[in-house]
């Protein structure tokens, strides 16, 4: 595809920006706004999702664009002389587990753009100061390269000791006010940080009702994972990296994904020492680790006789030591329970909202929702509870269909025809050691 000019102008100046931020490490700086004109503005919406909810104002993407140049063009003008007013956010609750909720905010579509534009400008900054253990919400980097990071940090050292940490309510407590220090320690751009300062203070509105917040940053906008990698760099990575990794007697590994992040341990003394000052960093920060959920996980590799090596879940995965082909020790990785069941839940709750709709229609949904799961899920090792999702997924289907009306009644024989006609996909594992290896050998035959 040819590459659009706006994206190459943009590349461009990134590039500018990185190096300049690469040869003044540790210095903030100052003019980072002059870079945005019109081409950075039709980029940051070229690259700004389009099927997402709309914000307060109802406005969809199509709305946005029926006068592109021009809604650009205005926003471009009020970001730059400080006449942009951040609308508040339209909170909505998507379920949890266990009869909790998560709060997500929703931006109006102009806002996403602009925090689009904010994000493309800062990025190229701090890509040059995080750390390579950092994952989360970073270009070129993914969940499954922190879980592939994980496995080797684990089998490097025999399993160790791996504290699992859980921040509470780390989007919801972040202190603004630290946010915006720490911030300015890499760029002091007034149009980029007078824009950020406007979102924090937004405010959401649920119920009718506008609230403003005196803490946290609202989860739903593109700024947002930026802005917790910022302040999760200063608070965790900068002092780890400076503070605790010299003076620990033994290896250790730290692995993050925005605010979910394991440490493995090879020494049991190192691993307690830093479970008991990690609770007072975080205090200075106004984080707060959650008691239950942080827990210091014997993971050593299992011996005869011995004790049985415990289990932690980290993205969605529960680790633990199993045996490979040639039965020997390794970790292994499944879909944490808790994760699978919900996946299994929202299955059959598509199925019970679309059981009237057209059998092919469905068929092609699931087949969507099958395939996003085996795409994040389909590592190796992982088989038995991708294909369990599978069986599951055919069972839902299998009793909606069968509730359309009260002389639809469908037998399972009549379900395996069906599913011939229109079949689901079988489980692919889309991160499998064992394919890497076999194409590996191929391109060098």
């Amino acid at each position: 595809m040819r590459e659009q000019p706006s994206s190459r102008q943009v590349s461009t100046k990134q590039m500018r920006i990185a190096a300049l931020a690469k040869q003044m490490p540790g210095t903030a700086l100052r003019s980072l706004s002059h870079h945005i004109d019109l081409f950075w503005m039709r980029e940051a919406f070229r690259r700004t999702r389009k099927d997402g909810a709309v914000g307060v104002d109802r406005q969809t993407a199509n709305g946005f664009a029926a006068d592109l140049e021009g809604n650009l063009q205005t926003l471009l003008e009020q970001a730059k002389s400080g006449r942009y007013r951040a609308p508040p956010v339209r909170r909505v609750h998507i379920p949890k587990g266990r009869g909790k909720t998560r709060p997500i905010g929703v931006p109006t579509f102009a806002d996403k753009v602009l925090q689009r534009v904010a994000v493309m400008a800062l990025q190229p900054v701090f890509e040059e100061d995080f750390c390579d253990f950092s994952y989360g919400f970073r270009p070129g980097r993914s969940a499954h390269d922190a879980l592939e990071a994980l496995w080797r940090a684990t089998m490097d050292v025999g399993g160790g000791w791996v504290l699992d940490v859980d921040v509470q309510s780390f989007f919801d407590s972040l202190d603004r006010s630290v946010c915006r220090n720490l911030l300015r320690q890499r760029v002091c751009d007034g149009v980029l940080v007078r824009l950020i300062g406007k979102w924090l203070n937004a405010g959401v509105l649920e119920g009718g009702v506008v609230r403003r917040q005196l803490s946290g940053t609202p989860q739903g906008g593109v700024i947002s994972p930026l802005l917790a990698n910022v302040y999760l760099h200063f608070v965790l990575d900068e002092w780890w990296v400076r503070d605790v990794l010299p003076r620990l007697r033994g290896s250790a590994q730290l692995i993050r994904y925005a605010d979910d992040f394991v440490i493995v341990f090879e020494r049991q003394d190192d691993a307690a020492r830093v479970q008991a000052v990690l609770t007072k960093r975080f205090a200075k920060y106004a984080l707060q680790l959650h008691p239950d959920k942080t827990r210091l996980v014997d993971f050593g590799r299992p011996r005869r006789g011995g004790k049985r090596p415990g289990t932690f879940v980290f993205l969605g995965f529960t680790h633990y030591w199993g045996h490979s082909r040639k039965g020997r020790p390794t970790v292994k990785r499944k879909t944490a329970k808790d994760r699978l069941n919900k996946a299994i839940q929202r299955i059959d709750a598509f199925c019970r909202q679309s059981r009237h709709e057209p059998v092919p229609t469905q068929a092609s949904m699931l087949r969507k929702k099958l395939k996003g799961h085996y795409q994040y899920y389909g590592i190796t090792g992982n088989g038995r509870a991708v294909r369990r999702f599978l069986h599951a997924a055919q069972r839902c289907w299998y009793r909606w269909l069968c509730k359309r009306s009260q002389r639809a009644f469908l037998s399972w024989a009549a379900f395996k025809a069906l599913l011939s006609r229109h079949p689901l996909p079988e489980p692919v594992m889309a991160r499998s050691i064992y394919r890497a290896a076999k194409q590996l050998e191929l391109s060098l035959v």
